[in-house]
């Protein structure tokens, strides 16, 4: 399950330089499969959408700093739990439950990014 970030966030941006991934963004902010990771060419995203690695998608929340659920791999690989939530004072950093997988799955994600 990828982890996302409630309105009770606070803007405070620690989370974002905690991630592995570089799947937090500041609100309002574009995001791309190709920021922060090794993916090159084409990434077929959780829905099925295929998109350049590099081509700049639309934020997923635009108030307040948001996790893409298509680079969140809740850490697996890199760390023991989900280091946003683990630094955030708010404690706004949450699962979700719209994307929900598997240990295998998170750690196959991984791979494919980096």
């Amino acid at each position: 399950m990828a982890i996302k970030i409630t309105d009770e966030c606070i803007n405070c941006g620690a989370c974002e330089p905690e991630c592995p991934n570089n799947a937090i963004y500041e609100g309002g902010v574009e995001w791309s499969m190709s920021d922060g990771t090794a993916v090159k060419g084409t990434f077929t995203l959780l829905d099925g959408t295929v998109v350049s690695a590099d081509q700049r998608l639309a934020p997923v929340a635009v108030d307040t700093y948001y996790i893409t659920p298509n680079k969140c791999t809740e850490c697996q690989g890199f760390h023991e739990e989900p280091q946003c939530a683990a630094v955030c004072p708010v404690d706004c950093c949450v699962p979700d439950e719209m994307y929900v997988e598997t240990v295998e799955e998170l750690m196959a994600k991984k791979e494919r990014m980096h």
